[in-house]
């Protein structure tokens, strides 16, 4: 077998008779390759970002960094690397912790040898199988992790970012399809949730055919596990980004409930640095649950009488709710030039300022959904595409904790608002 089929592990472990114990026993393994040993959890997220192997072996309990924490720190600079946790604790808090930073298996030490080289070897053909499938997506890039400083922080947890117009026909779907694309990065990867149960067109948007859809995960939204979302999200060829659909048909709406909704949005969270939710209009359990469960709320409008007096009810609203207007970006949508309603003029009178306006571009926009093909995939000098773009940066900014832009350090568990 050639080096490059070789899985490569890197054992982390506080203990050196564990680690030279563990090494020992995969020498004698064909298909394995040991690339590294770490001493303590800081250690390990250092080596891991040098030798980018295909599994780690992580103890849980170290000195320094635990191995949920250094596990979480791994699985977000390099989301193809995959983790077994080892750990002389049977306790199923412990599993779900692990899991939920992103672990793919969990041993009790000391492991029988079959049963963790078992796990390697599915664990390693994992990473090899997504490696291989990201390189075909992305031709000529650099698929080990990061190989350079990120653009904006990541955080120790993912970002909930819901797209609602109150009134139907703003736009919604377009800006929400686009903005996930624009926002998703192989470092940062993000995930586009469906919030409308009866009618969501995010599947057709982009083209994709529904096997799966949320109605899938909400009866398990108590046992979510990374495998569980692989097998339900939809995978977007093109860029590589992952949806989540709405249920093929309007009566399978009811199947799932706005608890069980939020409870899928806080697990994503998890998985991905961004979590798009493009919510219906109508103000059900599900698009309260996405409003509770999101760091920031897109507010869209346009131009139309009836769009802007939805957009005031939706603010006054806001105090009901108990959501601060600071975590509303007020965007208007579809603006034409021509129109003496201005996103000044509402901004004024709503006390709410419009902080991006995407403009009015039917030629660009409606063949991109008839295609099924988003505009930000085509021409990035287009009005709207660089307006979509510019919507990003703004995100960025307004859920970027004010230390970090300047330059100084931020605790990775600041968020953006309460819940």
């Amino acid at each position: 077998m050639s080096d490059e089929e070789k899985i490569r592990v890197l054992i982390v472990d506080d203990i050196a008779e564990t680690r030279e114990n563990i090494r020992k026993l995969l020498q004698f393994e064909n298909d394995f390759e040991v690339v590294a040993a770490a001493r303590n959890g800081r250690e390990g997220i250092d080596l891991a970002k040098e030798t980018k192997p295909d599994v780690i072996l992580m103890d849980i309990n170290m000195p320094d960094i635990d191995g949920i924490s250094a596990t979480e720190t791994i699985r977000q600079n390099l989301p193809f690397t995959q983790i077994i946790i080892l750990t002389v604790q049977e306790d199923p808090n412990y599993m779900r912790r692990a899991m939920l930073a992103g672990a793919r298996d969990f041993l009790t030490k000391p492991p029988a040898v079959d049963e963790m080289t078992s796990a390697i070897r599915r664990a390693g053909r994992i990473a090899q199988e997504e490696r291989t499938k990201a390189r075909a997506i992305f031709p000529g890039q650099p698929m080990g992790g990061l190989t350079g400083p990120l653009s904006f922080p990541v955080f120790q947890t993912g970002k909930v970012i819901a797209v609602y117009g109150p009134k139907g026909g703003v736009g919604s779907t377009t800006v929400a399809v686009n903005l996930a694309i624009a926002l998703h990065k192989e470092e940062s990867p993000a995930i586009l949730v469906d919030g409308d149960m009866e009618y969501g067109d995010v599947a057709v948007f982009m083209n994709l055919q529904v096997k799966n859809s949320i109605a899938d995960l909400a009866p398990r939204a108590d046992e979510l596990d990374p495998e569980i979302i692989q097998e339900v999200a939809i995978l977007h060829p093109q860029t590589g980004m992952k949806i989540i659909a709405a249920p093929a048909r309007p009566e399978f709406s009811e199947s799932v409930s706005g608890d069980q909704f939020g409870k899928v949005l806080d697990y994503l969270r998890n998985l991905y640095a961004y979590v798009i939710i493009d919510c219906s209009s109508a103000l059900s359990d599900v698009t309260l649950s996405a409003f509770d469960a999101a760091d920031l709320i897109l507010l869209i409008t346009t131009q139309e009488i009836p769009a802007i007096k939805d957009a005031r009810l939706f603010l006054d609203l806001l105090t009901a709710l108990k959501i601060p207007k600071d975590r509303v970006l007020f965007v208007m949508n579809k603006f034409d030039k021509r129109i003496g309603i201005t996103p000044e003029k509402i901004s004024e009178s709503f006390k709410q300022e419009i902080r991006v306006v995407l403009p009015l571009e039917e030629k660009v926009v409606l063949p991109s959904i008839n295609r099924g093909v988003p505009f930000v995939m085509g021409d990035k000098s287009k009005a709207i595409t660089r307006g979509i773009f510019s919507l990003t940066e703004s995100i960025r900014k307004k859920l970027t904790p004010v230390e970090e832009r300047n330059g100084g350090e931020t605790p990775v568990s600041v968020r953006f608002g309460k819940r």
